[in-house]
C-alpha cells in the first residue's frame, strides 16, 4: 500500500487527507491526477501547513471520495449514520473470504459480551494474524476474564459510505484466550506493532478464534461499486 508521507504531518488537514489516501490505496501521483494537481502539491498539503482554496479542497475530498468536512474534521465527533435511506436499497450477505478481505490486516472494531453488570460492547484496534482476531487490552479487564472462562465473544466491523447511504459489516463469533507468557511470541509482536489507542498500560495479547464469519453489506442501485 503507498505510503502516507510524514506520519507527524503539521496540520490537522494535512494527516487527514494523508490517511485518507492510504485508506484507498491511492498514490498521490493518483490523487494529484484526480484533482487536477501535482505530487509534488499533494505532498505539501501532507507535510505542510497548507491553506488551499475552497475550490481546490472541494476536488481534493471528490478525489479522496469523501467531504471537505470530513478532510477538515467538522465531523470527527458526530456519530455515523445520519443520511436518510438510498432508493431501492437491497441486503446482500458476503461469504467468508470476502469478509476477510474486508477487515484488512488491522483496524477498529467493536468487541461484545456478556459482562457481570450485563452485555457490554468495547472498541478495540485489532490485528488479524493467521485468520484469527488479536488485540490487546488490561490484564484486570472483562475481555481477559471472559478469555480465561473460555466464554464466546462476538467482534463486529463495518463501513459506511454516507454520501450513497450503503455500507457492510462483518461479524466474528468464537471464544477468545490469552496469550501465556513465552507463548505465541508471533501474535505478541504483531500485536505490539499495532498498540491499543488507548494505552494505559493495555499489554495482555487476546485471540479471538473465529467459529463463525459472517457479513452483510447494503446495496443501492446506482451508487458506486454496483453494477446496476
Amino acid at each position: 500500500m503507498p505510503g502516507t508521507g510524514n506520519p507527524y504531518a503539521t496540520s490537522d488537514l494535512g494527516r487527514r487527507v494523508a490517511a485518507r489516501r492510504a485508506r484507498l490505496g491511492l498514490s498521490r501521483e493518483e490523487v494529484a491526477e484526480r484533482a487536477g494537481s501535482t505530487p509534488g502539491y499533494i505532498a505539501y498539503v501532507e507535510e505542510r501547513v497548507p491553506a488551499p482554496g475552497a475550490e481546490f479542497l472541494v476536488r481534493l475530498a471528490s478525489a479522496l471520495e469523501t467531504t471537505v468536512q470530513d478532510l477538515a474534521g467538522y465531523t470527527a465527533d458526530l456519530p455515523q449514520g445520519g443520511a436518510a435511506a438510498g432508493r431501492r436499497p437491497r441486503m446482500e450477505e458476503i461469504d467468508e473470504t470476502e469478509c476477510w478481505g474486508l477487515l484488512d490486516d488491522h483496524g477498529v472494531g467493536r468487541v461484545a459480551l456478556e459482562g457481570q453488570d450485563g452485555p457490554a460492547l468495547f472498541p478495540v484496534n485489532y490485528r488479524v494474524v493467521d485468520r484469527e482476531i488479536v488485540f490487546m487490552t488490561a490484564a484486570d479487564s472483562a475481555l481477559v476474564r471472559a478469555s480465561a472462562s473460555g466464554t464466546e465473544i462476538a467482534f463486529e466491523q463495518d463501513r459506511l459510505d454516507e454520501a450513497f447511504s450503503q455500507g457492510w459489516s462483518v461479524l466474528v463469533v468464537g471464544p477468545a484466550r490469552t496469550s501465556p507468557d513465552g507463548d505465541e511470541a508471533v501474535r505478541q509482536a504483531a500485536a505490539a506493532r499495532f498498540g491499543p489507542w488507548a494505552g494505559g498500560g493495555r499489554e495482555t495479547v487476546v485471540t479471538l478464534s473465529p467459529r463463525r464469519v459472517t457479513g452483510r453489506r447494503v446495496v443501492v442501485p446506482g451508487a458506486p461499486g454496483t453494477t446496476d
